[in-house]
């Protein structure tokens, strides 16, 4: 009995004792993660301080940048403008009517003649005429300097296939390029035989085309205006591009 008490009461004693001493080696350990997350969480860093800097380089960079190329838009535009050639009156006699849009590549010429609709593309000012062909090289050599105008010519008629005339207008001269029929009632998917080359028919066919076209409008005194007036077009929409790119790069 008395044995039984001397063991409860060493129980007693000894069992806050190693809680108190439990305890306070869990307590020094948490106290020193702690310490140890409270120096990392208030300890300078220099990753923001080197994102804030180069940030600041960046948007100086930029905006040098975007002014120097500002300056030199802002320069162009004032020469295109002191280049910018007037329009020319349409002629006298001019068969077609003309409808241009800005901001596009192309003009459109619409004519009707004798039950036919007449319809012309009219293409930027070119400068390149082609590879060079060794029967015509002196003629390409002559024309390699001399600006032309591209030409889709379509010719038709009600519930009728159309002719295609691709041109090539120099001054004083056209060329056609290619022929072909169109049939609205064939698919895209369907691929239909529109001709032989225009170069490979026979010499009096292509002369009688030539003067097939003339009659109707496509001769040289037409196209020497069209000319004039394509280059003019082409100095005002380059102008126009100039003062979009500039409007972005200030917005």
């Amino acid at each position: 009995m008395a044995f039984s008490r001397i063991i409860r009461k060493s129980s007693s004693t000894i069992a806050p004792l190693a809680a108190r001493v439990i305890g306070g080696q869990s307590f020094r350990q948490t106290a020193a993660v702690f310490s140890v997350l409270n120096r990392r969480t208030h300890s300078p860093s220099r990753w923001p301080t080197s994102t804030y800097f180069s940030s600041r380089r960046y948007s100086t960079d930029r905006r040098s940048s975007d002014e120097s190329l500002l300056r030199i838009i802002e320069s162009e535009i004032k020469c295109a403008e002191e280049s910018d050639q007037h329009e020319g009156e349409v002629p006298d006699g001019f068969p077609f009517k003309i409808e241009d849009n800005p901001g596009q590549q192309t003009i459109t010429l619409t004519r009707e003649y004798q039950g036919e609709t007449i319809l012309v593309e009219v293409s930027m000012p070119d400068l390149v005429t082609g590879e060079d062909d060794d029967d015509n090289a002196a003629d390409d050599e002559e024309r390699a300097v001399q600006s032309s105008i591209p030409l889709v010519v379509n010719i038709s008629k009600k519930d009728r296939p159309s002719l295609e005339f691709g041109c090539t207008a120099f001054p004083d001269e056209i060329t056609i390029d290619s022929l072909s029929l169109k049939n609205p009632e064939i698919s895209d998917d369907q691929i239909a035989y529109e001709g032989p080359d225009f170069s490979d028919l026979d010499e009096n066919l292509q002369k009688a085309f030539h003067k097939y076209l003339e009659i109707r409008g496509i001769k040289p005194s037409a196209t020497n205006f069209l000319h004039e007036y394509m280059i003019n077009k082409d100095s005002k929409e380059y102008l126009m591009w100039l003062n979009n790119v500039k409007k972005f790069v200030e917005a």
